[in-house]
């Protein structure tokens, strides 16, 4: 006979292990987004997409629709033609079509198909396309959580079986919080501060610090320039010199100001449309006048037309909705649910925008500097003076009223020069727009095409335009709507990039079917309503990014880690990622001291080899690099010629800006070391810093060593780079003493004086070893 304990047990158990198998159940259901979605478009959506072109059947399976229910019987894949098309060994009948030639459902694929058909068959609409809900934060109890953020990104590592990093060192904390929020490193007394603020409140007093810097608008337009393909030429043919400038410095000061992102993005969409748009405004609608443009001669306007109509479509749609639209200028979208006609409509809203098709873009507005404002109101304000005194001298004598009148004449013409002497740069100008048609195959030579007006992809939510054709400034709006499910969502992810190297969806610029599905859902949402409840507020969102736990974590993996987690999906660490190509010249010349941080005004041009515009014709030009302040300007303000970049730039991964750059790859390669090594602007600063460490390091070999990797990393060096570097100095010291003109040689390299009064074989050969600092992977490396 069993005892009652003994029965207890055996119920309990058979209680919990069933409980468990649900469980399990419940954690296996398939997932129709992340398993069956990708399946369907990859073997089905060429003849059941979106693209309905010779497609002969009515059955698409790329949205939730009434034929889907004709195929699909939910919770039963034995009745469902769906499943069953995908089992049968009938060549009639058989889907994929037997004599298709794209690849076929492997057994796992067709498993998981009919256990999704089993399970209910649930249809869900693609993620991108619904609105974001805030989720709850999941509640997590782990003393390493400090915010929203960090319990998302828990949870993330509970599901995954991970522990976080530990935090990042205090020193290796403010350089990245430096180069992530303004671009430039922190000075040695700057990073002793810190470290030794052991206040709960020293991060936060830091961030805040940042992120009111003037640089901060500077560092983050960077990337937004690369979004916009910013440049100062116009691309294609001649790539001649265009007027810009203004439009940069808008850039920086409404990142700097902390503009809601809702009116950035009116301002450039449409800033010449808002009532009595302001100075600032119109010069935020040069975004509409970025596009690549010709003046060849024989090149046909109505072509050209048409590709700036295309251009403007690829990349408003790239740049605030990661939408891939640029697929429906020839064909419907072959895994997203734009159409051809949404492509042309879009197009639509900008065919208000005057501009020569084929010849040059001249300036049309002029800006004054901040100080010329200042002189012109006061000259205006003494012009109004004036004439109120004129006009209050009827009674006077004739010799005062002319005395006044040539006053007058003179302030006028003052005000005429302060008006006229401003910055030229291009802006939008609206009057009738344009014919807008569908291009067959997006053949410009093909009238036969549907006439459209503006509208936005039929798929989403549409603007209620009643009778009246709709503006850039209707679009505008439409992407800043709070039931946009894209722009918020779309932001946000590129901040993330920006913070931890990786989005939470990638990639940057694709959305659809075809990117891969946010790694972090709930957490994506989140910010994404934050952000909008916020009052569209980036530094808002930077600050909560950077505050948390899972942003100061240390960047160097573990084995496990590196393993399974390569990409570093679940955040388990910080990414580690080399900085961008203006940075790196940057912060080389914050570390020799020569870099000049006067910010906004024309691009500047720095040394570049000489005939490397030979071939830049139409007409040929030579290239003339700056000499004083200017040379020594930050990477952001560097002129940027599209088809021929400056190449210490393109080393680096810089884009031409002739589409829109929504990441910059990251290629490894001898010609970058090269570059630290031999472009003049990096040999020049290496020969300043050795300058500096010969003159501040003071004392032996040792101190002056430690001086400059303080300056340059923060640190002390081991013991095994102070005798390589101690090797390489001595090597260099003997070369130099017994070649006094070599020597005479690297000092001279650049503009900056060379010192007299110390001995030119041992800056020489200190300039050596500045050198490989400066070409150091934790020199030019964000950890």
């Amino acid at each position: 006979m069993i005892r009652s304990k003994t029965l207890l047990r055996i119920f309990v158990c058979v209680f919990l292990c069933g409980a468990i198998t649900a469980t399990a159940r419940a954690a296996d259901k398939v997932d129709f987004a992340r398993q069956i979605k990708p399946i369907l478009a990859k073997h089905c959506f060429a003849c059941h997409g979106p693209d309905r072109n010779k497609q002969e059947n009515e059955l698409r399976l790329d949205v939730p629709n009434d034929e889907l229910k004709e195929v699909i019987t939910a919770g039963n894949s034995a009745k469902s033609d769906l499943y069953q098309r995908l089992v049968t060994k009938d060549v009639d009948e058989m889907m994929p079509p037997a004599d298709s030639k794209g690849p076929r459902l492997n057994k796992k694929q067709i498993e998981l198909i009919r256990r999704w058909i089993d399970e209910g068959g649930q249809y869900d609409a693609h993620w991108a396309y619904v609105k974001p809900l805030r989720p709850s934060v999941p509640k997590t109890n782990n003393a390493w959580v400090i915010g929203a953020i960090d319990h998302f990104v828990a949870a993330g590592h509970a599901s995954h079986g991970y522990q976080p990093a530990p935090q990042a060192d205090r020193r290796l904390l403010i350089r990245r919080l430096y180069f992530d929020l303004i671009g430039l490193p922190p000075k040695p007394a700057e990073i002793d501060a810190f470290v030794a603020d052991k206040s709960p409140q020293a991060h936060e007093k830091l961030v805040d610090r940042l992120l009111a810097n003037k640089h901060f608008g500077e560092r983050i337009a960077i990337y937004w320039l690369d979004l916009v393909r910013f440049a100062d030429t116009n691309g294609i043919h001649g790539d001649n010199h265009r007027e810009h400038a203004p439009f940069r410095d808008w850039v920086i000061a409404a990142f700097n100001n902390n503009k809601p992102y809702d009116e950035f993005t009116v301002e450039q969409l449409a800033g010449d449309l808002l009532p009595k748009p302001t100075l600032q405004q119109k010069v935020a609608s040069g975004y509409n006048r970025l596009n690549m443009t010709t003046r060849e001669g024989g090149a046909q306007a109505k072509e050209y037309r048409a590709k700036y109509a295309a251009d403007r479509v690829r990349n408003v749609s790239t740049v605030w909705m990661a939408t891939t639209m640029g697929c429906t200028e020839c064909h419907d979208h072959k895994y997203d649910p734009f159409l051809t006609k949404d492509f042309y409509r879009l197009a639509s809203f900008f065919a208000d925008v005057q501009e020569t098709a084929v010849g040059a873009q001249g300036a049309n507005l002029k800006v004054p500097t901040p100080e010329q404002m200042a002189q012109l109101k006061k000259a205006e304000e003494e012009l109004a003076g004036l004439r109120k005194r004129l006009a209050d001298a009827v009674k006077e004598p004739k010799e005062k009223q002319d005395a006044l009148k040539k006053q007058i004449a003179a302030v006028e013409g003052r005000v005429k020069q302060l008006k006229n002497a401003g910055q030229p740069t291009l802006i939008a100008v609206a009057g009738k727009p344009r014919v807008m048609r569908v291009l067959p195959r997006g053949n410009w030579l093909d009238d036969s095409g549907e006439i459209v007006t503006p509208g936005v992809p039929a798929y989403l939510k549409q603007i209620d335009l009643g009778e009246r054709r709709g503006t850039r400034l209707d679009l505008a709006k439409w992407m800043v709507a709070r039931d946009n499910p894209l722009t918020a969502r779309v932001f946000v992810n590129r901040l993330w990039k920006l913070m931890f190297g990786r989005g939470i969806a990638v990639p940057l610029d694709d959305f659809g079917t075809q990117g891969t599905l946010p790694t972090h859902p709930e957490l994506l949402d989140w910010l994404a309503v934050e952000f909008m409840e916020s009052g569209w507020n980036t530094k808002h969102m930077l600050k909560l990014m950077v505050m948390s736990n899972t942003y100061r974590q240390s960047s160097t993996p573990t084995a496990e880690l590196q393993k399974n987690d390569p990409q570093n999906q679940w955040l388990a660490r910080q990414g580690r990622f080399r900085l961008d190509a203006e940075i790196i010249r940057d912060n080389a010349l914050a570390v020799s001291g020569l870099l000049v941080l006067k910010m906004g005004g024309r691009s500047v041009k720095p040394y570049q080899p000489a005939g490397y515009w030979a071939h830049l014709n139409f007409p040929r030009r030579t290239y003339k690099h700056d000499s004083g302040e200017n040379q020594y300007r930050r990477g952001l303000y560097t002129y940027w010629a599209r088809t021929f970049l400056h190449p210490a730039m393109v080393a680096f991964d810089a884009p031409s800006r002739e589409e829109c750059t929504v990441e910059r790859p990251q290629s490894n390669t001898p010609l970058q070391a090269l570059v630290l090594l031999n472009d003049p602007s990096f040999v020049e600063a290496a020969r300043v810093f050795a300058t500096r460490i010969v003159r501040e390091g003071q004392g032996d070999f040792s101190s002056r060593l430690g001086f400059a990797y303080r300056e340059a990393l923060g640190r002390k060096p081991k013991p095994a780079e102070e005798k390589i570097l101690a090797g390489l100095y001595e090597k260099h010291l003997g070369q130099y003493t017994a070649d006094k003109k070599s020597a005479g040689e690297v000092l001279t390299v650049g503009q900056a004086k060379a010192p007299t009064d110390l001995d030119a074989a041992q800056v020489a050969a200190w300039t050596s070893v500045a050198r490989t600092i400066l070409n150091l992977h934790e020199t030019i490396t964000r950890y």
